[in-house]
C-alpha cells in the first residue's frame, strides 16, 4: 500500500521540491484547493481530499478536511490492533505525513484597513485540527509546519525509509507552539475588538524571535530578543534598522530602550544620553548638535561607552562630536550623509535609524517584569504631570522659566531608577542621582557629580521627601527650587525648610518610582 502525504498551505515555499520528493519515495499527495492546483502545475500528481472524503467542499472552503475519512487516517495509532482493525472495516487509508501551516492572520490584522470580517475569515479550522491530530499522534504521523523542516525529512526518509522518534516529537512540539501562538493572536484581535479587560483571569501573550543574543546580561546567560505582535508599535525598538555595527547585545537593546523611552518625553530637538538603563545626561536646544552638547556637558564621564539617542535627524557636526568619544550605540530618525559617514569610520560604533523615533508610548503597551514564579504586568507609564494639579506650596513662588525646568526635570527623572534626583539648568542635565535607597543619598550622589554646575540648578525627584534633609541639602548646594510629587505625613517639615531657605517648591500629585 502506498503510503499517504497531506499537504495543504497558504505559505508554499519550497512545496514543490518537497512534494516530488515524496512521489519519489511512492508517497501518494492528498491535496485541497489552491496548493492541489500548484503542485498540479507543477506536475506533481495529486489525489483531491474530497476524492478520499465522497464530499465536495462547501461553505466557500470553510469546510474541507473536517471529515473521518481524514482524522481517523491520521489518529489511528498503528501499534493498536483495534485501531488498524477499525480503518479496513471503515475503508480508511492511514495518513503518514501532514504538512500544513495555517491561514494568514497574523498577516491579515496587520495589514492597515484590515476589516473584522476579513480577520474572522482568515481564522483557520481545518488546518489546526489536523496537525494538532497529527501532533497527537506523533509517534506514527510525521507532522510538518515549517517549510524548513522540508529537507530533514526528506533526508532521513531517504536514508532511513523513515523519521527518527526524536525528530517527529520535536515537529510535534513546534506544532503546539505554532498553535498556541496563532490562538494567542486571535485572542488578543478579539480582545482589542470587544473592549475587554486587558489584564484577563488567564494571560496569553505571542512574541516573534527577532534574533539570538551571544548571551544575556552576563556572558554564562543565553538569551533572545522578542518582538511582540501586532499593530501600533512603530517608532519603537524592534523596527530600527541597524546601519552600520556588530549585533547588539542583551545589554543594548535594554539601555537604547530607556534612552528611547526617556526621548519621546520631548517634542523640540532632544538628545538623551544613557548608560545602564538610567539617563547621564538629558538635553534639549534650537538644534540637535546644541543639544547633543548639552548632554555630553551633563557628564562626559558617563556618557563615554553609553548609547546616544536623538529625535532629529543626526547633522555633521553632532557626529563630529560623538567620534570624539566612545560610545556604543547612535539612534536616530535619519543621519545626513556626511554625519553617517563620519560615525561609521568606527567599526564598533553601531548605527541604529528609527524613522518614527518621535512616537509616544501608548499605555497599553504593557510594562512586564518576570519575578520567581510569576509575572507582574502593568500599563506602560505614559504620564508626567497635570499642569492644572501643580501646587505651590511655599511662600514664594516659582518662576515661568523655573517652572519650565522643573517640568523638563520631571521628564528626566520620570525615566531615572529610584530613588532618583535629577539636577537641571538651562533645559540640561547637571546632575543624576539614580537608584539610591534613600532621596539624601540619591541627592548627594547628583550634587557631586554637578560639581561647580549645581548652585541655580532646578531639583526634580521621583517621589516624595520624607524629612526635610533633602530641603537643608539642597539649600546648602546652591539650588533655586524644587519640584517632587509630595504627599509624605512630613510634608510640613519639607515646606517649613523650603520656606526658610527661600527655595520655591512644587508638588505635582504624582510619583514616578522606576525599578
Amino acid at each position: 500500500m502506498k503510503k499517504r502525504a497531506l499537504i495543504s498551505l497558504s505559505d508554499k515555499t519550497g512545496i514543490q521540491d518537497f512534494a516530488r520528493g515524496l512521489v519519489e519515495m511512492d508517497y501518494e499527495i492528498l491535496s485541497t484547493g489552491g496548493t492541489a492546483a500548484l503542485l498540479r502545475d507543477n506536475g506533481v500528481p495529486v489525489t483531491n481530499v474530497s476524492d478520499v472524503t465522497g464530499f465536495p467542499e462547501c461553505l466557500d472552503g470553510r469546510v474541507k478536511t473536517l471529515h473521518p475519512m481524514i482524522h481517523a487516517g491520521i489518529l489511528a495509532v498503528r501499534d493498536n490492533p483495534e485501531h488498524m482493525k477499525q480503518l479496513k472495516e471503515l475503508g480508511i487509508t492511514p495518513i503518514d505525513i501532514v504538512a500544513i501551516n495555517l491561514y494568514p492572520f497574523k498577516k491579515t490584522i496587520l495589514r492597515e484597513g484590515v476589516t473584522r470580517e476579513e480577520a474572522i475569515e482568515n481564522i483557520d479550522i481545518g488546518g489546526p485540527t489536523m496537525i494538532r491530530a497529527a501532533a497527537k499522534n506523533w509517534q506514527d504521523v510525521v507532522v510538518i509546519v515549517d517549510p524548513a523542516d522540508y529537507e530533514t525529512v526528506l533526508s532521513q526518509l531517504k536514508e532511513k525509509g523513515e523519521v527518527d522518534r526524536d525528530t517527529k516529537l520535536k515537529l510535534s512540539y513546534k506544532v503546539f507552539n505554532h498553535t498556541a501562538a496563532y490562538d494567542t493572536l486571535i485572542q488578543s484581535y478579539l480582545r482589542a475588538e470587544t473592549g475587554s479587560d486587558i489584564f484577563p483571569e488567564s494571560l496569553t501573550m505571542t512574541f516573534d524571535k527577532v534574533q539570538p543574543m551571544r548571551y544575556g546580561e552576563n556572558p554564562h546567560q543565553k538569551a533572545a530578543f522578542y518582538r511582540e505582535i501586532g499593530r501600533g508599535f512603530t517608532g519603537t525598538l524592534v523596527e530600527a534598522k541597524q546601519l552600520h555595527g556588530k549585533e547588539l547585545s542583551y545589554n543594548n537593546i535594554n539601555d537604547t530602550n530607556g534612552a528611547l523611552d526617556t526621548l519621546k518625553e520631548f517634542d523640540e530637538p532632544c538628545v538623551v544620553a544613557v548608560k545602564h538603563a538610567n539617563p547621564c545626561g538629558v538635553g534639549v536646544a534650537d538644534t540637535i548638535d546644541a543639544a547633543y552638547m548639552k548632554a555630553y556637558n551633563a557628564d562626559p564621564v558617563s556618557i563615554f561607552g553609553g548609547i546616544i539617542a536623538a529625535n532629529r535627524v543626526v547633522n555633521a557636526a553632532m557626529a563630529a562630536e560623538i567620534a570624539k568619544i566612545f560610545v556604543e550605540i547612535v539612534i536616530a530618525p535619519d543621519f545626513e550623509p556626511e554625519a553617517f559617514e563620519i560615525l561609521t569610520r568606527k567599526k564598533n560604533i553601531r548605527v541604529l535609524k528609527l524613522p518614527d523615533i518621535a512616537l509616544k508610548n501608548r499605555s497599553e503597551m504593557l510594562d512586564m517584569k518576570k519575578v520567581a514564579g510569576g509575572l507582574l504586568v502593568q500599563e506602560l507609564n505614559t504620564e508626567l504631570l497635570n499642569r492644572a494639579d501643580l501646587k505651590v506650596v511655599t511662600e514664594k513662588a516659582p518662576t515661568e522659566e523655573q517652572l519650565e525646568q522643573m517640568i523638563f526635570g520631571m521628564k528626566c527623572v520620570k525615566h531615572t531608577k529610584s530613588n532618583g534626583i535629577v539636577l537641571v539648568k538651562d533645559f540640561a542635565t547637571v546632575g543624576v542621582g539614580p537608584g539610591q535607597t534613600n532621596r539624601i543619598t540619591a541627592l548627594e550622589l547628583a550634587i557631586r557629580y554637578g560639581g561647580d554646575k549645581v548652585p541655580g540648578s532646578i531639583l526634580a525627584s521621583d517621589a516624595f521627601f520624607p524629612f526635610d534633609d533633602c530641603v537643608k541639602a539642597a539649600e546648602a548646594a546652591g539650588i533655586a527650587a524644587i519640584i517632587q510629587p509630595g504627599g509624605s505625613i512630613n510634608d510640613k517639615d519639607s515646606i517649613d525648610a523650603a520656606n526658610k531657605a527661600g527655595i520655591p517648591m512644587v508638588f505635582t500629585g504624582m510619583r514616578h518610582f522606576k525599578h
